[in-house]
C-alpha cells in the first residue's frame, strides 16, 4: 500500500508555559487577556484560537486570545472559561497550525517559559 502524505496535519505552533490566571471576568464575552509582550514573544496573534490546559484542575478548552496590557503579566480568562481556570490557577497557552506534512517534520515551535507571568 502507497503511503499518501500530500495532507495537511496539525502542529504545535506556540506555547506559553506555566502562566497564572490573574484576573477573571463572568460579564465579558469570552476570551483570555494576553500580555501583549508574552503573545508576541510566542508568537500568538489577537483573535487566533488557543487552548488552555489547565494544570492546577485538570480543564482544557478552547477559546481565542486578545492583547492585554504590554509588561503587566496579565493573564485573564473573560465569561465561561472563567469557570474552568479561576484566579491563581497555573496553565498552558498553546496554539496550533495546518502545515504540509514534509514542512511540519521540519517545523519546530515558539515556546516560552515566562517567570511570574512576565519576560526575563
Amino acid at each position: 500500500m502507497q503511503k499518501n502524505y500530500n495532507m495537511l496535519v496539525n502542529v504545535l505552533k506556540s506555547k506559553i508555559h506555566r502562566v497564572t490566571v490573574t484576573e477573571a471576568n463572568l460579564d465579558y464575552i469570552g476570551s483570555i487577556t494576553i500580555d501583549e509582550a508574552l503573545m508576541e514573544a510566542s508568537g500568538i496573534i489577537e483573535n487566533e484560537q488557543v487552548d488552555i490546559y489547565n494544570i492546577t484542575n485538570g480543564e482544557r478548552f478552547h477559546t481565542y486570545a486578545i492583547k492585554g496590557e504590554r509588561g503587566s503579566g496579565v493573564i485573564g480568562l473573560n465569561g465561561a472559561a472563567a469557570h474552568k481556570a479561576p484566579v491563581g490557577s497555573l496553565i498552558i497557552i498553546a496554539s496550533y497550525a495546518l502545515m504540509d506534512f514534509e514542512e511540519a517534520k521540519q517545523w519546530h515551535p515558539t515556546v516560552i517559559f515566562p517567570q511570574n507571568n512576565l519576560l526575563q
